[in-house]
Protein backbone atom coordinates (compact mmCIF):
# COMPACT_ATOMS: atom_id res chain seq x y z
CA UNK A 1 0.00 0.00 0.00
CA UNK A 2 1.51 3.38 -0.75
CA UNK A 3 -0.23 5.99 0.94
CA UNK A 4 0.60 9.51 2.08
CA UNK A 5 -2.07 11.03 5.24
CA UNK A 6 -1.94 13.17 8.21
CA UNK A 7 -2.87 11.61 11.42
CA UNK A 8 -3.67 12.62 14.39
CA UNK A 9 -1.38 11.63 17.11
CA UNK A 10 -2.78 11.55 20.84
CA UNK A 11 -1.98 13.30 24.06
CA UNK A 12 0.96 10.80 25.92
CA UNK A 13 2.16 8.28 23.81
CA UNK A 14 5.50 8.16 21.53
CA UNK A 15 5.54 9.10 18.00
CA UNK A 16 6.45 5.96 17.06
CA UNK A 17 4.31 3.56 19.25
CA UNK A 18 1.90 5.84 17.63
CA UNK A 19 2.93 4.53 14.32
CA UNK A 20 3.11 1.09 15.36
CA UNK A 21 -0.78 1.36 15.71
CA UNK A 22 -1.31 2.58 13.06
CA UNK A 23 0.68 -0.09 10.57
CA UNK A 24 -1.34 -2.61 12.25
CA UNK A 25 -4.72 -0.52 11.68
CA UNK A 26 -4.28 -0.67 8.01
CA UNK A 27 -2.09 -3.91 7.82
CA UNK A 28 1.27 -2.39 6.66
CA UNK A 29 4.68 -3.36 7.06
CA UNK A 30 6.71 -0.37 5.57
CA UNK A 31 5.65 3.04 7.01
CA UNK A 32 7.37 6.11 8.12
CA UNK A 33 6.52 9.60 10.00
CA UNK A 34 7.95 13.47 9.55
CA UNK A 35 8.26 15.67 12.47
CA UNK A 36 8.68 13.66 15.95
CA UNK A 37 5.83 15.10 18.74
CA UNK A 38 6.73 14.40 22.31
CA UNK A 39 5.10 12.33 23.91
CA UNK A 40 3.45 14.79 25.87
CA UNK A 41 2.51 17.01 22.42
CA UNK A 42 -0.59 15.84 20.45
CA UNK A 43 -1.48 17.01 16.81
CA UNK A 44 -0.96 16.53 13.68
CA UNK A 45 1.77 13.75 12.58
CA UNK A 46 2.54 13.21 8.35
CA UNK A 47 2.59 9.53 7.87
CA UNK A 48 3.53 7.51 4.82
CA UNK A 49 3.11 3.98 3.52
CA UNK A 50 5.04 2.18 1.43
CA UNK A 51 7.12 3.94 -1.38
CA UNK A 52 5.53 7.08 -0.34
CA UNK A 53 7.79 6.92 2.62
CA UNK A 54 11.05 8.36 0.57
CA UNK A 55 8.91 11.49 -0.34
CA UNK A 56 9.37 13.44 3.00
CA UNK A 57 12.71 15.78 2.57
CA UNK A 58 10.22 16.77 -1.00
CA UNK A 59 6.85 17.95 0.29
CA UNK A 60 5.66 21.07 1.79
CA UNK A 61 5.89 20.40 5.26
CA UNK A 62 7.15 23.79 6.46
CA UNK A 63 6.50 26.27 8.21
CA UNK A 64 4.90 24.59 11.25
CA UNK A 65 1.91 25.94 13.48
CA UNK A 66 1.65 25.02 17.19
CA UNK A 67 -0.98 26.09 19.94
CA UNK A 68 0.87 25.92 23.48
CA UNK A 69 -0.39 25.99 27.38
CA UNK A 70 2.72 27.94 29.04
CA UNK A 71 1.65 27.55 32.76
CA UNK A 72 3.73 30.15 34.64
CA UNK A 73 5.16 30.01 37.43
CA UNK A 74 5.81 26.19 37.18
CA UNK A 75 9.08 24.87 37.24
CA UNK A 76 10.36 21.94 35.56
CA UNK A 77 13.75 20.28 34.27
CA UNK A 78 11.67 18.71 31.11
CA UNK A 79 10.05 22.41 30.43
CA UNK A 80 6.56 20.64 30.51
CA UNK A 81 4.29 18.96 32.96
CA UNK A 82 6.11 15.57 32.96
CA UNK A 83 9.04 16.59 35.35
CA UNK A 84 7.52 19.70 37.68
CA UNK A 85 9.41 20.12 40.67
CA UNK A 86 7.61 23.06 41.83
CA UNK A 87 5.00 25.89 41.33
CA UNK A 88 5.39 29.62 42.27
CA UNK A 89 3.18 32.53 42.97
CA UNK A 90 3.24 34.84 40.17
CA UNK A 91 2.51 38.45 39.14
CA UNK A 92 -1.08 38.88 37.65
CA UNK A 93 0.14 40.35 33.99
CA UNK A 94 -1.81 42.51 32.10
CA UNK A 95 -2.80 41.19 28.77
CA UNK A 96 -1.41 43.67 27.25
CA UNK A 97 2.40 43.07 28.65
CA UNK A 98 1.99 39.46 27.76
CA UNK A 99 0.87 40.39 24.40
CA UNK A 100 4.09 42.70 24.09
CA UNK A 101 6.24 39.88 25.55
CA UNK A 102 4.78 37.55 22.81
CA UNK A 103 4.97 39.42 20.12
CA UNK A 104 8.84 40.53 20.89
CA UNK A 105 9.75 36.92 20.05
CA UNK A 106 8.47 37.53 15.96
CA UNK A 107 11.57 37.09 14.18
CA UNK A 108 14.59 34.93 14.67
CA UNK A 109 16.04 33.88 18.17
CA UNK A 110 18.90 31.91 19.68
CA UNK A 111 18.33 29.74 22.36
CA UNK A 112 19.51 26.27 23.84
CA UNK A 113 17.38 23.36 23.00
CA UNK A 114 16.23 21.41 26.53
CA UNK A 115 18.41 18.45 27.22
CA UNK A 116 15.09 16.18 27.66
CA UNK A 117 14.90 16.40 23.65
CA UNK A 118 15.20 14.12 20.37
CA UNK A 119 17.85 16.66 19.59
CA UNK A 120 21.14 14.23 18.64
CA UNK A 121 24.61 14.45 20.07
CA UNK A 122 27.29 12.66 18.61
CA UNK A 123 24.64 10.11 17.58
CA UNK A 124 22.75 9.83 20.67
CA UNK A 125 19.25 11.60 21.74
CA UNK A 126 20.30 14.07 24.06
CA UNK A 127 17.23 12.56 26.42
CA UNK A 128 19.22 9.39 26.81
CA UNK A 129 22.01 11.41 28.18
CA UNK A 130 20.62 13.83 30.72
CA UNK A 131 22.41 12.06 33.42
CA UNK A 132 26.23 13.40 31.97
CA UNK A 133 24.89 17.00 32.57
CA UNK A 134 25.82 17.48 28.62
CA UNK A 135 25.80 21.29 26.93
CA UNK A 136 23.75 21.17 24.17
CA UNK A 137 24.66 23.55 21.35
CA UNK A 138 22.84 26.75 20.57
CA UNK A 139 20.39 26.80 17.76
CA UNK A 140 18.72 29.23 15.65
CA UNK A 141 14.79 29.43 15.10
CA UNK A 142 12.05 31.95 13.06
CA UNK A 143 9.22 33.20 14.79
CA UNK A 144 6.58 34.02 11.65
CA UNK A 145 3.91 34.74 13.96
CA UNK A 146 2.76 34.01 17.30
CA UNK A 147 -0.18 35.72 18.90
CA UNK A 148 -2.48 35.11 22.19
CA UNK A 149 -4.98 33.01 22.19
CA UNK A 150 -5.95 33.50 25.94
CA UNK A 151 -4.82 33.95 29.36
CA UNK A 152 -6.45 32.38 32.12
CA UNK A 153 -3.95 33.32 35.22
CA UNK A 154 -1.28 31.76 35.69
CA UNK A 155 -1.85 30.15 31.92
CA UNK A 156 -1.25 31.80 28.95
CA UNK A 157 -2.18 30.07 25.88
CA UNK A 158 -0.54 31.25 22.35
CA UNK A 159 -0.09 30.34 18.32
CA UNK A 160 2.90 30.27 16.49
CA UNK A 161 4.27 29.70 13.27
CA UNK A 162 7.76 28.78 13.16
CA UNK A 163 10.74 27.29 11.28
CA UNK A 164 11.90 23.70 10.71
CA UNK A 165 13.65 22.44 14.17
CA UNK A 166 11.83 25.29 16.61
CA UNK A 167 11.25 23.63 20.39
CA UNK A 168 8.12 24.90 21.71
CA UNK A 169 9.42 24.10 24.95
CA UNK A 170 12.42 26.22 25.16
CA UNK A 171 10.01 29.14 23.52
CA UNK A 172 7.69 28.90 26.19
CA UNK A 173 11.04 29.20 28.64
CA UNK A 174 11.80 32.24 26.94
CA UNK A 175 8.50 33.96 27.26
CA UNK A 176 8.26 32.98 30.74
CA UNK A 177 12.14 34.34 31.41
CA UNK A 178 10.88 37.60 29.98
CA UNK A 179 8.34 38.24 31.94
CA UNK A 180 10.34 37.39 35.19
CA UNK A 181 9.52 34.21 36.14
CA UNK A 182 9.84 30.41 34.76
CA UNK A 183 7.29 28.19 33.22
CA UNK A 184 6.32 25.09 31.44
CA UNK A 185 4.15 24.34 28.99
CA UNK A 186 0.88 22.42 30.34
CA UNK A 187 -0.20 21.51 26.48
CA UNK A 188 1.52 21.28 22.95
CA UNK A 189 -0.73 20.64 19.85
CA UNK A 190 1.05 20.42 16.24
CA UNK A 191 -1.84 22.06 14.12
CA UNK A 192 -0.56 22.55 10.45
CA UNK A 193 2.52 21.09 9.17
CA UNK A 194 3.25 23.19 6.06
CA UNK A 195 0.19 22.32 3.86
CA UNK A 196 -0.94 19.80 6.02
CA UNK A 197 -3.64 19.59 8.46
CA UNK A 198 -5.52 16.27 10.22
CA UNK A 199 -8.55 15.45 7.71
CA UNK A 200 -9.78 12.26 9.56
CA UNK A 201 -6.90 10.96 7.40
CA UNK A 202 -7.77 11.22 4.29
CA UNK A 203 -5.41 9.99 1.85
CA UNK A 204 -3.39 12.75 -0.49
CA UNK A 205 -1.81 12.93 -3.77
CA UNK A 206 1.75 13.52 -3.21
CA UNK A 207 2.06 15.15 -6.54
CA UNK A 208 -0.37 18.45 -4.58
CA UNK A 209 2.04 18.45 -2.14
CA UNK A 210 6.00 18.62 -3.55
CA UNK A 211 7.74 21.66 -3.15
CA UNK A 212 9.03 22.22 -6.83
CA UNK A 213 7.56 22.51 -9.87
CA UNK A 214 6.85 20.05 -12.88
CA UNK A 215 8.80 19.54 -15.65
CA UNK A 216 8.23 17.04 -18.84
CA UNK A 217 10.40 15.34 -21.14
CA UNK A 218 11.04 14.13 -24.93
CA UNK A 219 11.64 10.18 -24.14
CA UNK A 220 8.73 7.97 -23.11
CA UNK A 221 7.53 6.61 -20.18
CA UNK A 222 9.55 3.22 -20.37
CA UNK A 223 12.95 4.79 -21.18
CA UNK A 224 12.31 7.01 -17.62
CA UNK A 225 11.00 4.33 -15.77
CA UNK A 226 13.91 2.05 -16.45
CA UNK A 227 16.45 5.08 -15.64
CA UNK A 228 17.54 5.65 -19.23
CA UNK A 229 20.41 8.43 -18.55
CA UNK A 230 18.67 11.66 -18.82
CA UNK A 231 20.59 14.92 -20.89
CA UNK A 232 19.32 18.59 -20.42
CA UNK A 233 17.99 18.39 -24.29
CA UNK A 234 15.40 15.60 -23.50
CA UNK A 235 13.87 18.69 -20.66
CA UNK A 236 11.51 20.92 -21.36
CA UNK A 237 12.75 23.68 -18.41
CA UNK A 238 16.81 23.23 -18.59
CA UNK A 239 17.37 25.75 -15.40
CA UNK A 240 19.18 23.95 -12.30
CA UNK A 241 17.04 22.75 -9.27
CA UNK A 242 14.53 19.84 -8.63
CA UNK A 243 11.44 19.14 -10.64
CA UNK A 244 9.39 16.32 -10.56
CA UNK A 245 7.97 14.21 -14.19
CA UNK A 246 4.64 12.94 -14.03
CA UNK A 247 3.49 10.18 -15.92
CA UNK A 248 -0.03 8.04 -16.21
CA UNK A 249 1.14 5.54 -13.55
CA UNK A 250 4.44 6.70 -12.19
CA UNK A 251 6.52 9.73 -11.14
CA UNK A 252 10.22 10.72 -10.58
CA UNK A 253 12.43 13.11 -9.03
CA UNK A 254 14.83 14.60 -10.93
CA UNK A 255 17.86 17.02 -10.36
CA UNK A 256 19.42 19.11 -12.53
CA UNK A 257 22.77 20.51 -11.40
CA UNK A 258 26.26 22.21 -12.93
CA UNK A 259 25.01 20.79 -16.60
CA UNK A 260 24.12 17.51 -15.18
CA UNK A 261 20.47 15.47 -14.80
CA UNK A 262 20.09 12.73 -12.12
CA UNK A 263 17.12 10.84 -10.63
CA UNK A 264 16.83 11.34 -6.95
CA UNK A 265 13.73 9.58 -6.95
CA UNK A 266 12.36 6.69 -9.59
CA UNK A 267 9.10 4.91 -10.71
CA UNK A 268 7.46 6.30 -7.69
CA UNK A 269 3.41 5.02 -7.91
CA UNK A 270 0.87 7.50 -8.73
CA UNK A 271 -1.95 7.79 -5.96
CA UNK A 272 -5.23 5.75 -7.36
CA UNK A 273 -7.43 7.16 -4.81
CA UNK A 274 -9.97 10.18 -4.81
CA UNK A 275 -8.70 13.20 -3.24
Amino acid sequence: MNRLFVAYKPIFISSNHYLSRLKRRYGVKKAGFSGTLDPFACGTLLIAFGAYTKLFPYLAKYPKTYVATLWLGALSESLDIERISHVGEVPKYSIEEIRRVLGSFQGQITYTPPKYSAKKIGGKRAYTMVEKDITLPEVTSTIYSIKLLRYAYPFVTFEATVSEGTYIRSLGELIAKRLGTVGALSYLERTREGRFVYENERPLDPLDYLVFQPNSTTLDAEAIRHGKCLRLQDLTIQKEGLYHLVFEDFFTIIEIKEGAVRYRLNNIPRARYAG
